[in-house]
C-alpha cells in the first residue's frame, strides 16, 4: 500500500505500508471524524475503526504494518526515529507552532508512539512531537528505540 505523506520541510513522499484498511477507507476518513466529535483531523484515530480489516488489526497491534517503511528509510524520506510522517488533512490543520514538526524527518517510531500510542489524547501526542523537534539527541533516540521494542512486543495503545 503506498499513501502519500508529508515529511520534513512539507516534502511529499509515498510511504509503504502493508494495507490494514479496506481498500476505500480514505472516502470515509471525514465521516469518522465528524462523528467522533474531535475538533482536529490531527492523529485521528478510533478504537475498532471499521475501516480496518480483521487482519489488519493483528498487524496493526504489533505495528507489522510499519515494516515496509524500513524501504523509506534507505530512500531518505523517513528516519528510524522521529515525529509520524502525516496525511495533508492533517497537516492543513496546523498552526505555526505545530508546523514546527516538519523541521525534522518523520520516522518510523517516535516520543508519543512509546508513551501510549493510539490511546493518547492529540494534543499529547502533538506536545510529545514538538518535545522531540526541540530536544533531540542521540541519547534520545536510543531511549526511544528501547521503548519501542517495549511498545510493539505488548501491542498495547495500537489500533
Amino acid at each position: 500500500f503506498v499513501q502519500p505523506r508529508l515529511g520534513r520541510g512539507n516534502r511529499m513522499f509515498h510511504m509503504l505500508k502493508f494495507r490494514s484498511m479496506r481498500a476505500d477507507a480514505d472516502r470515509f476518513a471525514g465521516q469518522l471524524i465528524a462523528a467522533s466529535g474531535q475538533q482536529s483531523p490531527m492523529f485521528f484515530k478510533v478504537k475498532n475503526d471499521p475501516r480496518v480489516t480483521p487482519f489488519g488489526r493483528i498487524l496493526r497491534k504489533y505495528s507489522v504494518d510499519e515494516l515496509p517503511q524500513l524501504l523509506n528509510v534507505l530512500r531518505g524520506d523517513m528516519s528510524i526515529v522521529g515525529p509520524r510522517p502525516q496525511v495533508r488533512r492533517e497537516v492543513e490543520s496546523y498552526d505555526e507552532l505545530v508546523s514546527r514538526r516538519l523541521t525534522v524527518k518523520p520516522g518510523l517510531t517516535g516520543l508519543w508512539q512509546v508513551s501510549g500510542r493510539s490511546d493518547l489524547r492529540p494534543e499529547d501526542a502533538v506536545r510529545l512531537d514538538l518535545h522531540y523537534v526541540e530536544n533531540w539527541s542521540p541519547a534520545l533516540d536510543l531511549v526511544i528505540l528501547a521503548k519501542t521494542v517495549k511498545a510493539v512486543a505488548t501491542g498495547r495503545g495500537a489500533h
